[in-house]
Order: structure tokens, then sequence, then C-alpha cells
């Protein structure tokens, strides 16, 4: 399938295509639409071809699957650049050494408005 494109959807275009073009011009541009598919085949045997004769012999030696984009982790491509192959713990792993270590008691912060801590929030009528 190609572009998600199925036989069904297909005959649905084609049928929606004869309708519109009409008896007179279909054959027509049937007729400009096999020209173009051959075209189109003819230039991709083309660029294939001229591929193989510039990249020589290593051409079928290439594993072109391990140059696909897609595989790609940015995450471990960052962390592999940064840290130099440098052991790196897993979230869950430094989240549990967080949970597990003893926190030393904080110590109360002193609001800088003055009045009491349960009363209404300082407004500034200059300010904008």
């Amino acid at each position: 399938m190609i572009f998600g494109l199925t036989i069904e959807k297909l005959l649905l275009i084609g049928l929606v295509a004869a309708l519109i073009l009409g008896p007179e011009r279909l054959p027509r541009y049937a007729e400009a639409l096999a020209g173009f598919t051959k075209r189109a085949r003819e230039w991709v045997t083309t660029a294939r071809t001229r591929v193989r004769d510039e990249m020589g012999e290593d051409f079928d030696d290439v594993d072109w699957r391990t140059l696909d984009p897609r595989q790609y982790d940015p995450r471990r491509i960052i962390r592999e650049a940064l840290l130099d192959d440098a052991p790196v713990a897993s979230v869950n792993a430094a989240r549990t050494a967080q949970l597990s270590a003893p926190t030393p008691p904080t110590p109360p912060v002193k609001s800088p408005f003055r009045g009491p801590a349960d009363g209404p929030t300082p407004f500034d009528s200059e300010a904008t």
C-alpha cells in the first residue's frame, strides 16, 4: 500500500475521475497517466543504476537499515555525547534513591510580608 491507499480507495478515485472527466477526455488522460508512470519508472531505474555505478562495489555491502533516521533516539545520542559512555542510572533508580535518602528538616520560611500568615494576601494598588 502506497500512502495508505487500498484497492477500494483507488477504484473510488478512478470512478470519480471518470465521472468528472467524462467519456471524451478520459482516454487522453489515461494515456497521459500511463506515459507518466513509464517515465517515473525509467527515472527510478536510472537513478538506481547511477547510484550503483557511482558507489561502486561497496553499494551492495552497505546495510541501509542502519542508516534509517527513524531508528535514532535523541535522548540516547545526547546522553552518549555528554557523558562519554559513562554509566547512567535510570530515572526510576534515581527517584528511588531520592525517596529513600533521609532528608534534613527544612526550617520554616519567613514571609517577606508583614502581618499574620493566615491573613489576606497583600495588595499593592499602585502596581501595574
